[in-house]
């Protein structure tokens, strides 16, 4: 970390987050191809000649090595298989300084709107613990000494690693937003919960996320019992029979598994500017169940310009243009270096906010299951709760939601 942690500088830029990009197969060596197989049990792959690298519990989902040539779906009981492929990371808008006086608690307008300062007399997230899957998160930065780094992991090429800190800034300004402590600058929605990041880029050659590294991400979220997981990975619209294709099969018996066992799963909804409904197009992540997918909104109280939407595709909305967060001083641009604070624009930055609400409902509701969870955040919304094509149940209202659950 930069010794120049006193500096009040917020820097200011758009985010597109991080968009879905298929970059092939992902060899292991020259003749291994690793596959991501839905069905099936690891016994009769492994008598097909497939390596079974990891199981992903209780979703009959399989991370396995074959050959190029190979066919998982030939072995009895599979029902979908697919070679591994990448997310690729948008990186902002070169972002432009601007100093910043006083507490930054009066910058933060996403905050104010959504009555999380007010919110924090009834809950704050204490006893809860909040994932983020994302780039890594930088746990030596001042408000954000409430990362768990014993249960932070690393999962790249299907292998997990320890907590090393954030390889962009990206994880870093989503994890500030959803739980920055406020002990120097900014207050995340729940700053007494605990922040376990969950890497999925790698620290070296192009910035790109497997699939697969992901869902063993979602996998230990689960594991380690968290209340919930953000995922601002929103994907770029797909046609509709993208959702047939074993790619859907596998995500969402994952993330069926992961609610099962108690963790919400929050994703961001993408910024195409796409009506998801009526345009004939699909999010990859936001047409699952158990998953709820999150439109942004401007400190107007409006739609993002370039946020997504849809009837029956947006769970709520929550702000995201030009969202003051934490970043991360040793970030990959040399301009930037030393810098503490951003504003940055994206449904990468509305996802968190509905993370940190989340965790805020399970400090009050601790036996409340997934969907209970959620309901309490939709009941709770600034909206006619009638399927918005924008915001879906309405914008959150960190305020209506923690008050209806006294």
């Amino acid at each position: 970390m930069s010794d120049n942690i006193n500096r009040r500088t917020v820097l200011t830029g758009v985010s597109t987050g991080i968009g879905l990009a298929t970059i092939g197969a992902a060899s292991a060596d020259e003749t291994q191809v690793q596959y991501i197989v839905a069905g099936g049990n690891p016994r009769q792959l492994e008598q097909a000649g497939y390596t079974v690298v990891h199981e992903i519990t209780g979703a009959n989902v399989y991370l396995v090595l074959g050959s190029e040539d190979g066919d998982p779906t030939a072995v009895n009981g599979v029902e979908a298989a697919f070679e591994d492929f990448a997310y690729g990371l948008d990186r902002p808008a070169e972002p432009t300084t601007a100093e910043a006086e006083g507490d930054l608690a009066d910058e933060q307008w996403d905050k104010h709107l959504i009555n999380a300062f007010d919110a924090h007399e009834y809950a704050t997230g204490e006893g809860t613990r909040i994932g983020i899957i994302d780039t890594g998160v930088a746990h030596s930065h001042p408000d954000l000494g409430n990362v768990d780094r014993d249960a932070s992991r690393t999962f790249v090429g299907w292998e997990e690693s320890d907590h090393t800190g954030d390889v962009q800034y990206h994880g870093t300004h989503v994890a500030g937003i959803a739980a920055a402590t406020g002990e120097a600058g900014v207050t995340g929605v729940a700053p007494d919960s605990e922040i376990v990041s969950l890497r999925t880029f790698p620290s070296e050659g192009p910035l790109l996320a497997g699939v697969g590294d992901t869902f063993l991400a979602l996998d230990h979220a689960a594991e380690q019992g968290l209340d919930v997981v953000n995922m601002s990975i929103g994907s770029p619209p797909q046609p509709p029979q993208e959702n047939q294709e074993g790619y859907r099969i596998a995500r969402q018996r994952v993330v069926r598994s992961v609610a099962q066992r108690g963790t919400s799963v929050v994703t961001s909804a993408g910024n195409d500017s796409q009506n998801l409904q009526q345009g004939g197009w699909i999010s990859l992540w936001g047409t699952l169940p158990r998953a709820s997918s999150i439109s942004a909104t401007t400190e107007n109280d409006e739609l993002a310009e370039f946020s997504n939407y849809g009837a029956n595709e947006i769970s709520v909305g929550a702000p995201g243009a030009e969202i003051l967060s934490t970043f991360d001083p040793d970030n990959d641009t040399d301009e930037l270096s030393g810098e503490l604070y951003a504003s940055l624009s994206g449904t990468s930055m509305s996802a968190p906010q509905v993370a940190g609400l989340s965790a805020l409902v399970s400090e009050l509701e601790p036996n409340a299951n997934v969907n209970q969870v959620e309901n309490a955040i939709e009941r709770g919304a600034e909206g006619n709760g009638r399927g918005d094509p924008e915001t879906g149940a309405g914008r959150i209202d960190a305020l209506e939601t923690v008050t209806s659950l006294r």
